[in-house]
């Protein structure tokens, strides 16, 4: 056999070239259990080691290791033994670290491994009703603490997770324990509160907002009594222990030893903040693994049981967990799942459903951008065509589409079919040119085309399109600057044309910083004030810089205290953004680069750019355009980057510290050592070691002692550092906040006399706004699909025609962004909950509290939930 017994276990259950091309796993793993036979002797502890390793990061492969540990039992019972316990403990030390992935996997592989016999049945149920009460102690309000519940609900998902792969063998050996843990979780589900999170669905429309919606551990314990009353017959779980089973009977099975769960955390108060606050620490450890977002229609998934989507979703879960850094391996892996149906729709569902996870992807949505494109290759005569349906399908519900996913999406998109020369079917989205302006749809063509232009250049794009010639009027403008003091007859003479040049000539001149500030205060400032100081030296700059990102750099890192001389307050600060974007008024990515930069050179604060954003002349964009978001997130995100950051630093000086301690007081030890041991000369007593040694070990002691004072007063510096960032933070929160509440109150519709809140989705008769032009007028809807008039018109692909009026989209814009920095940013804001009650007291519109509290999770004075 010319592959090691390294790959054929990891290749085992693959139809490759290790084992001929073959699909048959009982010819696998005789092959492989063979050669690790050969093998056991002298490589014993390898195998061990590698064998565990690939249960651990292989899962979906799980009942062929069961089996090939089966069969080794048959011959040597020690090393069962050794891999029965070894697993225990690292499921009990899993549970006490709170390590997620490990302690679900750890349970599938012990319900492998009692399928091919090397495990007491009872074992597992005694593992199950461990796990189950702890479950129901949390959820007490006495003994534990309800707020908790995300913990008791993963140890209940990891018992219903490995019910696929146990349940035959339970219900068949030990079916009255196993149905006393059925009954078991039949009454912890009984019990625990449920869970809708609306501001975490995709959708914002979507059924799912109906509080009799089952949540997913409802809907998970749903699937599992439908395989029950199946039978316990699972098509999506490999069973290779059954041609086996002859053999295996023969086997000791071993008993498990008793494993603990850690004890509740205790709740800290009775208040209602607190406990929201500990909710949300608890959701941020035990966060949902998946949240399904069904794409495509039931009968693509051809005929699945709901217990077979649901064991496909985790293996693929898993391959995605295990192969983050390997996209190549973990398109192999997802394609050559052992499963007997296609499953192409249902994995392309997974993947979407994990980039436009909220509030976060797992992994950066780079790596789903990545793998999606390798199936596309591994797959090409069915994965591209699928991945078009699902753009198709999410680009018709994109009016109803959470405002971060339709961020996620349009980079995604953008980013996809730069891998693919731009060809897309435009012409099948040509109808978006005559929606109106502030469509969902026409801007997310009109963003997904400038993020093109963006990864390429202007006329590629152009020509992209030029099957349908009516997209290119949302093109974005052709990038270039818009220089004011350019050269020309109509400005020859103009004194900011004659200042711009002189400060070129400077600069090319090589005068040092100090000496042009100096020119700037004697020959623009007295003359022309700061106002215009300021707009000469920033656009003649920017015009310097505009050749590159690099160049743009270069030039804010040697003159960036020439600006910082104009811009001494907010104000001015304001002005010079102003001038950015008007410089830049035909690049947006420009405009957010040079913002960003000039924020990391503190020319900007992070103040100045919420106050910039919500100034009247951005407010006006937030529908049309995420030129505004885009700026805002950068600043919001670098002034958390920055916390983070100082963090690590802090956390490395603490260790730092700690071994400089260590090694001081080592080196005053043998100092110690050294000088207390003497001998007798002459009849005295006398140093015993050599003057030299003495010398040195002083020296080792000095040095040690000035690095410890070192690590000290840096980490104190930047302790203090990282508590004004803190300030910094819950300042930008404040501010944030506040100007969300202050521009949509202008704008939204108030409620009505009986406290009824406005629909902003369904022309709701309580949304009296005026419209700003005549296309702000609600339009009537496009039945030529043969909609049911009754039903929600933002559910079909209205195609030309929109029905939401200007005024009401910008407020279901600006509503969707406030959520989603609440929910971005949740953890921050639970620790300043204090400062977004302030900004909230008083009589706050209720679709603000909702939007900004839902994304947190918490009640509202309305007395939602979400």
């Amino acid at each position: 056999m010319s592959a090691g017994w390294r790959t054929l276990l990891l290749r085992i259950g693959d139809r490759c070239a290790e084992y001929g091309g073959s699909a048959d796993h009982k010819e696998h793993i005789e092959t492989c259990y063979g050669v690790l036979s050969r093998e056991y002797e002298h490589s014993r502890d390898a195998i061990f080691e590698f064998l565990l390793q690939c249960t651990e990061q292989l899962p979906h492969k799980i009942p062929f290791f069961g089996v090939l540990i089966g069969l080794i039992n048959l011959e040597n019972e020690d090393f069962s033994k050794a891999i029965v316990d070894t697993t225990q403990a690292n499921l009990e030390d899993a549970l006490h670290n709170e390590n997620r992935d490990r302690i679900r996997i750890l349970l599938r592989f012990l319900s492998g491994l009692m399928c091919s016999k090397v495990v007491v049945p009872s074992s597992i149920i005694e593992t199950f009703e461990t796990l189950l009460s702890s479950a129901v102690t949390i959820l007490d309000d006495e003994t534990g603490n309800p707020s908790w519940q995300p913990r008791a609900d993963f140890y209940v998902y990891c018992i219903l997770a490995s019910l696929p792969w146990a349940g035959p063998e339970l219900f068949e050996q030990v079916p009255d324990e196993f149905e006393r843990v059925l009954f078991g979780i039949q009454s912890y589900i009984s019990i625990r509160r449920h869970f809708d999170d609306i501001a975490f669905s995709v959708f914002e429309t979507d059924e799912g907002h109906s509080p009799n919606k089952k949540d997913f551990m409802e809907d998970l314990w749903e699937r599992i009594q439908a395989l029950s009353r199946n039978g316990w017959k699972v098509k999506s779980v490999p069973k290779p222990h059954l041609p086996f089973e002859a053999q295996l009977v023969a086997g000791k099975s071993h008993r498990l030893s008793p494993i603990s769960c850690p004890p509740p955390t205790p709740s800290q108060s009775s208040s209602e903040m607190l406990k929201g606050q500990e909710k949300h620490e608890a959701d941020m450890k035990y966060p949902q693994r998946l949240r399904r977002l069904h794409i495509f229609p039931m009968n693509k998934a051809e005929n699945m049981q709901p217990v077979d989507r649901f064991v496909v979703e985790e293996c693929i879960l898993d391959v995605l967990l295990f192969f983050n850094g390997c996209r190549k391996e973990c398109a192999f892996y997802l394609v050559s799942l052992p499963v007997s149906y296609r499953y192409e729709y249902l994995m392309a569902e997974t993947i979407f459903s994990q980039l436009l996870l909220l509030p976060n992807p797992p992994f950066k949505p780079i790596y789903y951008t990545l793998v999606i494109i390798d199936l596309c290759k591994a797959l090409p005569g069915a994965f591209p065509s699928v991945v078009v349906g699902a753009v198709h399908a999410l680009f018709d519900r994109i009016s109803n589409m959470d405002m971060e996913c339709r961020t996620r999406l349009i980079l995604w998109f953008s980013h996809h079919l730069s891998n693919f020369q731009f060809i897309w079917p435009w012409q099948e989205w040509s109808y978006v040119k005559d929606l109106p302006k502030w469509a969902p749809q026409r801007v997310f063509v009109q963003e997904v085309l400038e993020r093109e232009v963006r990864l390429s250049y202007f006329e590629k794009i152009k020509q992209s399109i030029e099957d349908a010639a009516e997209l290119e009027e949302l093109l974005p403008p052709k990038a270039g600057p818009n220089f004011k003091f350019h050269s020309d007859e109509s400005n020859e003479s103009t004194d900011g044309l004659k200042l711009s040049k002189e400060l070129i000539g400077l600069i090319r001149g090589k005068k040092s910083t100090y000496d042009i500030i100096l020119w700037v205060e004697e020959q623009i400032i007295p003359k022309n004030g700061t106002e215009f100081a300021l707009d000469v030296v920033s656009q003649t700059l920017l015009d310097m810089g505009s050749k590159s990102f690099t160049h743009l750099v270069t030039i804010l890192e040697r003159y960036n205290k020439i600006i910082s001389k104009l811009c001494p307050n907010e104000e001015m600060q304001l002005l010079l953004m102003n001038g950015v974007s008007a410089y830049w008024k035909n690049s947006t990515q420009m405009t957010a680069i040079a913002i960003d930069r000039m924020m990391g050179y503190r020319l900007i604060s992070n103040l100045a750019i919420v106050k910039w954003v919500f100034s009247p002349a951005n407010v006006e964009q937030f529908h049309v355009s995420d030129r505004p978001w885009e700026i805002l997130r950068n600043a919001v995100s670098k002034t958390y980057n920055r916390i983070s950051d100082l963090r690590k630093e802090i956390q490395s000086l603490k260790k730092g510290l700690q071994v400089a301690k260590e090694a001081s007081a080592k080196n005053r030890k043998e100092l110690e050592e050294a000088k207390s041991v003497l001998e007798i000369v002459e009849g005295q007593p006398a140093p015993a070691e050599r003057p030299g040694r003495i010398r040195r070990l002083e020296s080792h002691v000095k040095n040690a002692e000035d690095e410890e004072r070192t690590l000290e007063e840096s980490l104190e510096a930047k302790g203090v550092l990282l508590a004004r960032a803190h300030e910094e933070s819950k300042d930008l929160l404040k501010l944030l906040f506040k100007s969300f509440v202050d521009v949509l109150t202008e704008r939204l519709p108030p409620v009505s006399v009986d406290g009824e809140i406005p629909n902003l989705r369904s022309g709701d008769q309580n949304v009296n706004f005026a419209a700003q032009n005549s296309e702000a007028a609600t339009m009537e809807i496009d039945n030529e699909n043969g909609a049911d008039n009754n039903s929600e018109p933002n559910e079909r692909n209205t195609k030309n025609a929109y029905n939401v009026g200007e005024l009401e989209q910008w407020c279901l814009c600006t509503l969707g962004y406030l959520k989603s920095f609440s929910r971005q940013y949740a953890s921050e804001i639970w620790s300043n909950i204090a400062m977004l009650d302030e900004v909230f007291v008083g009589d706050v519109h209720p679709l603000i509290r909702k939007a900004a509290f839902s994304g947190l999770r918490r009640f509202t004075n309305e007395g939602s939930h979400p």
